[in-house]
């Protein structure tokens, strides 16, 4: 499945904010750790893909998700900034996934 993100330009400030020009991508991701619940998306700052993550966007940033949680996704979603909070919401027409998504960054650190 082809999936397209549709970004407002809040997000893409903040994607940018988020990479503070040091290398990485962004990884959709159901995270399912200590939450007790069926998942919560977050939007992982990665330093690269995993081998079983497929690239969903390119442009104006690479985003990616797993391929098992692929179907979890619909194939044409918009990522919204909330002005007031440091969090995203996902939907698409079929409806809203999270109106509360944050941003986790787990890039690997630099040991310069």
């Amino acid at each position: 499945m082809d999936i397209q993100l549709q970004l407002d330009p809040l997000s893409v400030e903040r994607l940018a904010n988020a990479l503070s020009a040091r290398p990485g991508v962004f990884k959709l991701f159901y995270d399912t750790e200590g939450c007790g619940c069926n998942g919560v998306i977050v939007i992982l700052v990665i330093t690269a893909p995993n081998a079983t993550d497929i690239v969903i966007q390119s442009e104006p940033y690479s985003f990616f998700v797993d391929r098992q949680q692929e179907q979890q996704f619909d194939s044409r979603m918009r990522l919204e900034a909330d002005p007031n909070y440091p969090s995203f919401k996902l939907s698409s027409d079929a409806g809203l996934f999270s109106s509360n998504i944050r941003m986790k960054d787990v890039r690997v650190k630099s040991s310069t």
